[in-house]
């Protein structure tokens, strides 16, 4: 099944001069080795289209289950030098939770957010 991945990992953010760091944090440990096949640093920079024109390093954190990617040219020459208030960080990691990965039917019960099932008590 495919779903985004927000229902999957929740993501952390940064930016510094024309570079954004974001790290995407899988939920739960089953979630993490789809996440590292399916969002490559490759797939993270075409989920952008033309936004990020240098190139996107993946580093993998797996002890976290954690995938940080550092984007360059990705804030429009810089923060403080754009006036395009949207490319901060913060909203190029909340742009990529609309990303979609392919999950087994068997993992549902893992998943976050509008349809998932209640925590038990």
């Amino acid at each position: 099944m495919r779903v985004p991945l927000r229902r999957v990992a929740h993501t952390r953010s940064g930016d510094k001069g024309n570079t954004s760091n974001t790290a995407v944090i899988a939920y739960a440990p089953e979630f993490y080795p789809l996440l590292k096949t399916q969002l490559t640093a490759a797939a993270f920079k075409a989920h952008y289209g033309t936004l990020i024109t240098g190139a996107v390093t993946r580093h993998e954190v797996d002890g976290l289950k954690v995938l940080n990617f550092v984007a360059d040219g990705a804030l429009g020459g810089g923060v403080s030098r754009s006036l395009a208030i949207d490319n901060y960080g913060k909203a190029l990691a909340s742009a990529v939770l609309r990303f979609e990965v392919e999950i087994p039917e068997a993992l549902a019960p893992l998943l976050r957010g509008p349809g998932a099932p209640e925590p038990k008590r």
